[in-house]
């Protein structure tokens, strides 16, 4: 027979983590001296040792372990956990794998600038809001067509909305979308507004209210995944900072699904060296249809 130190030493494991075996039921040692309370342990435990230290190398966790080695779990239900498993390595993987794209990336920018992106790039969701909003229709989304005409609009919906006692419930929101006849763009802006009588669940952009005040209330649908950037200053130098947003999407294995999204998040009259807008572009994975 092996003493505990003895057999830790021939399975590789801690005289720590066999106490531990023993504490909750996974491997008992075979004899326990009654006066002085020393463990030991015959030759041919190692063989469930060895499983045991096999199983959790796989990633299953110990209660998991000790149904397998005693023969609790049947060979289909092993073949699930093994998939399951499988999975989630996998899933691990892909993830492991676009974090050290983006790696990449800020290397090949600090190899070829020679510095660190002051702008940086966070993908997430946006959940549905419901919007209260003017809109108008505009040449092109350039914004020598669009900046002259969104501070207006937005001024008029403010207006609108305090005459009808409504208070805005977040941040300035503008967005865009083809003109249906195919001249131009649309520029919608809008606020966050109460839902008062929701309905529940996420709506689309099919919700559709004509205020008496003369604005349109409609709920924005959610956008699973979007790349966002923050743009600190006034909206006549986005450009540079949108086009920063577009290259790390290609660098990083994502491509554009629609117009970005502009919330201002810190805006007024003020000084615009203080304006905060987040770009908020939606995205999928560049090698997925749709």
């Amino acid at each position: 027979m092996f003493t505990i130190g003895d057999f830790a030493r021939h399975g590789r494991v801690s005289v720590r983590m066999l106490r531990h075996y023993d504490a909750i039921g996974l491997l008992r040692p075979a004899r326990v001296d009654p006066f002085s309370g020393y463990r030991f342990y015959e030759a041919g435990q190692l063989a469930r040792l060895n499983r045991v230290i096999a199983l959790k190398d796989l990633g299953f966790t110990l209660q998991q372990v000790q149904a397998i080695v005693d023969e609790e779990v049947s060979a289909e239900e092993l073949r699930g956990m093994l998939r399951l498993r499988r999975a989630e390595l996998e899933a691990a993987a892909a993830a492991a794998t676009a974090r050290l794209a983006r790696v990449e990336a800020r290397l090949r920018t600090i190899e070829s600038e020679g510095r660190m992106s002051i702008h940086d790039v966070v993908v997430k969701s946006v959940p549905a809001v419901r919007v209260a909003r003017l809109s108008t229709q505009v040449a092109s989304f350039g914004p020598e067509d669009i900046g002259p005409v969104a501070g207006p609009l937005f001024d008029e919906l403010c207006r609108r909305l305090a005459a009808a006692g409504v208070a805005p419930a977040g941040p300035g929101v503008q967005h865009y979308e083809d003109a249906p006849d195919g001249g131009g763009i649309i520029v919608h802006v809008a606020f966050p507004v109460a839902r008062g009588g929701d309905h529940g669940g996420d709506h689309g952009e099919n919700r559709h209210e004509d205020h008496g005040d003369g604005f349109e209330v409609v709920d924005l649908p959610a956008v699973p995944t979007v790349a966002t950037i923050v743009h600190h200053g006034s909206m006549d130098e986005i450009v540079p900072t949108a086009q920063t947003l577009a290259h790390w999407i290609g660098a990083n294995g994502y491509r554009s699904t629609g117009y970005a999204r502009e919330v201002y998040l810190a805006y007024g009259e003020g000084d615009p060296a203080g304006w905060v807008t987040e770009i908020q572009e939606p995205v999928t994975e560049a090698g997925r249809a749709g």
